[in-house]
């Protein structure tokens, strides 16, 4: 590559975000550099690196870059140098601040390279202010604590100048003595005007926010605390250079109460400390983690596999041992360079960090604390419906008595008197000799318990010990009873579908010879239950249909068959009968006040509804019936019924209820939940509340090895970095897309996140890179045959290198646009059309800026005309105007003229191209030298001439 080549490339190089990816081009950078023996080149490029490696996340690698630029200039002075000279020196505060933080520098070399900082601002005449700073920072690391506060007061005496740290960063220290020495509400009165005013360092505002977080929360201000905690971390969240700033936001949340947030913020940079950017800042994060990790009881974190590492789950209490000691051994070290227990004390005060004071919650997708599964949690209803009333069993009911109770109460979904019942039996006659009847009675109550906790081994092997006593004492109805119950428990696997479904319609057809009209009527239920296991619909109401209708007069047993026949009915698509049995099942429970069965029904209706309103209504009738261990499902259902009714602001606090039921019941599932709140919040035009659910829920995917659903979350993430104007981190997760979606099947798709990082670079001025992405986006739709698609990629990527100002690269890509839009001419559809069109206009701009005018101009023959057929006009009128001023620079203003004032007067007085369009007829006019018209023109419009 020749020189110029190189300085193109430094040039690209210093557009690209810091992180692992620019210190791999600088790497590359500097190994051709060297080559190519450019000294000015090579001194430019190690100063670009310094700050790549500092604000990168490997601050060691920028000692060696400094110290060469530094040799260099002081060993072979330089013309050049001098313009570097102010960067260079504000690079000693880089040094400074780096060396404290590796405890295998000696402390004596920092103080030197302190020296020679305050060496040279005295020579150059700059203000020591800087310099008192870094000697108060030095001073509080060791623990000094009255060196400290004599070298801050220097610091805020001495006037600043052009090298003293930023209008955040100066005060972002002072917020952090402040609060270190217990003066909150100094801290927080220093922090206002800087935070009211404007920051652009690459550390603010995310810097000051964190020095905030336990100031705000000390003096009262809850909010303000929470904002800049939601704020910064967002910021730092995907920077390795700011670990040390993370663990002060895990260790806030700790504070707060929020544990659960804290162990997620662990589990999502736990991998950092495998390559932290400093001792100091794993020793700082470890301590942190540790802390949060220790409240997390018997919980497990997920671990990213390193280097001799695999991926596993970990005990949180093991991991936090772990960490403590990594942060207690760090300290040490450090203690040991400078003479001092400091660090150690202050790691030991970071290890014993509790939850303090009043929960102030901080999640955007978990309401309450979590507390965990609770026993008791299914036996609560919902908050304001009270309790049902304590049973009062009678003293002297016998074992059938208490048996025959629960079996009622089970069928009329009284799980209170069931229970009641049962633990009644087994308190009076648990260990009394009984009769066989009795103890199989009792076995296939028992079954039906586990069945209800989903222990679906037990409830089998209950239920066919109960069977074999039922047939050993000749019950046979009963016995028939139990069969077909184990025949729909063995229908729910694939193993025992066979067997279960003999065994349920064995039962039922022995029931029809045998038993009354309710047992012939629940052979016949769990027949078709079973069949409906096996999503056998037809089949199972054809069963359902040979239940007697009106099921002995038992209305709970009518309302099962309702909803049944309901469910049923809606899988086979036939909407109207499905409805109407819904409509029964849901008067039924209304009548029998059975919650469970309201609750099906209703959120069936919603299903079926065809208006959202009605979906809507539906789900709220749920919601007030819904016991507490139904709530979750019906919390889900509304918030996907409001979102349909386009109440996505209503639909964001149910998903939240959602999330929040979904981790306090430890259900699982709660990462896809959060997906979907991410979603809403994007939908409502909360961004950031967005951004933090679905980092959570791509955790959580991922955490799950459900990569396809992840990805799918990482795309959504993508769009809200970039409403957010996070550019590098939506461009990140592009990039990991389209790694991940590397089979031939996902072509499109991987072709389509290739274009979207496109249109961010493009849309973010970085047009070089831009176009390189649309390349790549273009390949592959060609590769999955997708010419249309291609095209327009391929358009795309000429607009960028035309604005990156590389005119070679943009005449190569039109050629290629050119070849791809031969493949589609003579098509009609209008799709086909509008980008036809579009590439030739693309053509003309980049031949206009070739100097190829009279070229540029013959593209556009005809292309407004066709734009304007597909109803694309403020594409046609854009042409147009393109066309115009070719005209104009082809010396042709009177047909110029013409065209422009066609465009201008077919545009809306509030269009945006109105001013654009009228500067160029006036230019037209002043040619055609017609100065009163184009001055009359320019007021109109507001335009100066100069414009």
């Amino acid at each position: 590559m020749s020189d110029e080549d190189l300085w193109r490339v430094l040039r690209g190089i210093t557009d690209m975000p810091y992180g692992a990816g620019q210190i791999a081009a600088l790497e590359q950078l500097l190994r051709r550099v060297d080559a190519a023996d450019d000294r000015h080149l090579a001194f430019v490029s190690r100063m670009q690196a310094t700050e790549g490696y500092i604000y990168g996340g490997e601050p060691a690698k920028s000692f060696v870059t400094f110290s060469w630029c530094l040799s260099e200039f002081d060993g072979d002075p330089q013309p050049y140098h001098q313009r570097h000279l102010h960067q260079l020196l504000w690079h000693f505060k880089y040094m400074v601040n780096g060396l404290l933080k590796f405890p295998e520098v000696p402390l004596d070399r920092t103080y030197a390279v302190l020296d020679d900082m305050e060496r040279r601002y005295r020579e150059g005449g700059h203000s020591l202010r800087t310099v008192h700073k870094y000697r108060f920072r030095i001073a509080d690391h060791v623990g000094d604590a009255e060196a400290a506060a004599h070298w801050y007061r220097l610091w805020q005496t001495t006037p600043r100048d052009d090298l003293s740290d930023c209008a955040g960063c100066d005060p972002t220290s002072q917020v952090e003595y402040l609060a270190d020495t217990g003066r909150d509400a100094e801290a927080v009165e220093l922090a206002e005007p800087v935070l009211a005013g404007r920051l652009n360092c690459n550390e603010q505002p995310q810097a000051i926010l964190t020095a905030l977080l336990l100031p705000y929360l000390r003096t009262g201000r809850g909010d303000e605390a929470r904002d800049a905690h939601r704020e910064a971390y967002r910021r730092l969240r995907g920077n390795l250079a700011d670990l040390w700033d993370i663990g002060d936001h895990v260790e806030f949340c700790t504070v707060t109460g929020n544990e659960a947030r804290a162990v997620e913020l662990v589990e999502r940079h736990l991998d950092w400390l495998d390559r932290p950017p400093s001792p100091a800042a794993a020793m700082h994060f470890a301590a942190a983690a540790a802390a949060a990790l220790r409240q997390a009881g018997g919980s497990t974190v997920y671990r990213r596999a390193a280097e001799g590492r695999p991926a596993a789950e970990v005990s949180a209490a093991v991991l936090a041992d772990e960490l403590a000691e990594t942060a207690s051994g760090l300290a040490a070290r450090f203690d040991a360079r400078n003479g001092t227990a400091h660090q150690s004390e202050w790691i030991a005060r970071r290890l014993a960090v509790r939850a303090s004071g009043e929960h102030l919650p901080l999640s955007a997708s978990v309401r309450r604390r979590p507390t965990g599964r609770t026993a008791d949690r299914a036996e609560r209803v919902r908050p304001g419906k009270g309790e049902r009333p304590t049973i009062d069993l009678p003293a002297d009911a016998g074992p059938e008595d208490l048996l025959d109770l629960a079996d009622q109460s089970w069928g009329r979904h009284d799980q209170t008197t069931f229970r009641a019942a049962l633990v009644a039996f087994d308190e009076r006659f648990g260990s009394a000799e009984l009769p066989a009847r009795t103890s199989a009675h009792r076995l296939a109550l028992r079954a039906g318990e586990r069945a209800d906790e989903e222990d679906l081994e037990s409830a089998v092997e209950l239920n066919r010990a109960a069977l074999k006593l039922y047939r050993e004492v000749g019950e046979d109805v009963p016995a028939q009873v139990v069969a077909g119950r184990l025949g729909v428990l063995l229908a729910r696997s694939d193993e025992g579908a066979e067997e279960g479904l003999t065994l349920a319609r064995e039962a039922a057809d022995a029931l029809d010879r045998s038993g009354d009209a309710r047992e012939r009527a629940g052979g016949h239920v769990r027949v078709a239950s079973a069949l409906l296991h096996r999503e056998r619909w037809a089949d199972a109401l054809a069963a359902l249909d040979r239940a007697p209708a009106d099921a002995a007069g038992d209305r709970h047993l009518l309302a099962r068959i309702a909803t049944y026949r309901a469910h049923l009915l809606e899988q086979l698509g036939r909407v109207d009968e499905a409805r109407a049995a819904v409509d029964e099942a849901r008067q039924l429970g209304r009548e029998l006040g059975v919650g469970e069965v309201i609750v099906t029904a209703c959120l069936a209706r919603a299903r079926l509804a065809d208006d959202s309103a009605d979906a809507v209504a539906a789900c709220d009738e749920a919601l007030e019936a819904a016991p507490a261990d139904a709530e979750l499902p019906v919390r889900v259902a509304r918030a996907r019924a409001l979102q349909s009714a386009g109440r996505a602001v209503d639909a964001v606090d149910d998903f939240v209820e959602a999330v929040t039921l979904c981790v306090e019941l430890d259900a699982g599932g709660d990462a896809f939940l959060r997906w979907e709140l991410a979603n809403a919040y994007q939908m409502v035009g909360r961004l950031a509340e967005a951004a933090e659910v679905a980092e959570e829920a791509v955790l959580g995917l991922d955490r799950m090895g459900a990569q396809a659903e992840a990805d799918r979350c990482r795309h959504l993430l993508a769009g809200i970095y970039a409403g957010l104007g996070e550019v590098d981190p939506a461009l990140a997760l592009l990039e990991q897309l389209a790694v991940n979606l590397d089979g031939p099947d996902n072509l499109p798709y991987r072709a389509q996140v290739l274009e979207e990082a496109g249109g961010i670079l493009f849309d973010a001025d970085r047009d070089a890179v831009a176009g390189e992405r649309f390349a790549a986006a273009a390949e592959e739709y060609r590769r999955g045959e997708l010419p249309l698609d291609e095209l327009r990629a391929r358009r795309r990527g000429a607009y960028a290198w035309l604005w990156a100002d590389d005119r070679d690269a943009a005449l190569r890509a039109v050629e290629v646009v050119d070849a791809v839009a031969a493949t589609l001419a003579g098509e009609a559809e209008p799709s086909v059309t509008y980008e036809l069109a579009m590439a030739a206009e693309a053509g003309a701009r980049v031949l206009s800026g070739a100097g190829r005018l009279d070229e540029a101009l013959g593209r556009l023959d005809g292309v407004p005309d066709r734009l304007r057929s597909i109803g694309a006009f403020s594409e046609a009128a854009m042409a147009e105007r393109l066309a115009g001023e070719l005209l104009l620079r082809l010396d042709r203003p009177a047909e110029a003229e013409v065209l422009l004032r066609r465009v201008l007067g077919g545009l809306p007085a509030d269009a945006q191209p109105v001013r654009q369009t009228a500067w160029l007829l006036a230019r037209a006019l002043d040619l055609l030298d017609r100065p009163a018209e184009a001055a009359a023109l320019r007021a109109e419009h507001d335009l100066d001439e100069d414009d």
